[in-house]
């Protein structure tokens, strides 16, 4: 069965707030973590209501963000959406570590100047 997972987005990395967020990526994601469709989607303004609507519309299992309002976190678990939020870090990074069952809430995921892998 295939994972359906909403992104928000800002140019190449995380949204840094839920509410704000004009831009989403939709990723299909099969059980052994292999992406079968990628899809991304600009909101007309940003607004936090039209994203938990676009969310129910398309059926999304997990949403991955930054900073999620309470109102609307608590909305979306309600509707049985999982929340991984306080994620920070490049688009392709997060999905990287999505994709192999290792993001978790509060991940932060930039490259530390300096420091040894």
């Amino acid at each position: 069965m295939e994972r359906r997972v909403l992104i928000t987005v800002a140019r190449d990395e995380i949204a840094p707030r839920f509410d704000l967020t004009t831009e989403a990526l939709f990723l299909n994601i099969s059980e052994s973590g292999e992406i079968v469709s990628r899809k991304s989607f600009l909101l007309a303004q940003p607004s936090g209501d039209d994203l938990c609507d676009l969310a129910l519309s398309r059926d999304i299992g997990t949403i991955v963000c930054g900073g999620i309002e309470d109102e609307y976190y608590h909305y979306l678990r309600w509707k049985r959406i999982d929340v991984i939020d306080s994620v920070m870090g490049p688009l392709e990074a997060v999905v990287t570590r999505l994709t192999a069952g290792r993001l978790k809430a509060g991940d932060i995921l930039y490259d530390r100047a300096g420091e040894n892998a």
